[in-house]
């Protein structure tokens, strides 16, 4: 009975440590709040000039955490059929790159706010 106990207990905790050492899915990362007041100076040139730029880098970063999540999630599914002690060594897990993603998500929510109220037609 106590050896049933230690291994739901090793388990457990093999679990919390795999799922917390995963990368986030892009699509996951919660969008950080940014007050549109940053961008009322803008002008609808600068704005849309300022959108693609943001954008850009926001594609080039969905690429780079989608690839992170997919390698931890065949990692991890590799670990769990093989080896699992191996799970313990996953290199996953949110980066600044995600904190990143979430700010200009953000960024870009307060820009789009500013462009409506300006009623900018950004193309």
């Amino acid at each position: 009975m106590d050896y049933l106990k230690s291994f739901r207990m090793i388990a457990g905790i093999t679990a919390l440590l795999v799922f917390a050492a995963c990368a986030t899915p892009p699509d996951k990362i919660q969008t950080s709040y940014v007050s549109a007041l940053e961008f009322k100076d803008y002008e609808c040139d600068q704005l849309a000039s300022e959108l693609r730029r943001k954008n850009r880098r926001l594609s080039e970063l969905f690429a780079t955490l989608k690839g992170d999540a997919d390698a931890d999630e065949w990692q991890m599914g590799l670990g769990l059929i093989l080896f699992w002690p191996t799970l313990f060594f996953l290199e996953g897990g949110d980066d600044v790159r995600a904190q990143e993603y979430s700010r200009l998500k953000g960024e870009v929510e307060a820009m789009h706010e500013v462009a409506t109220s300006k009623k900018c037609e950004l193309g």
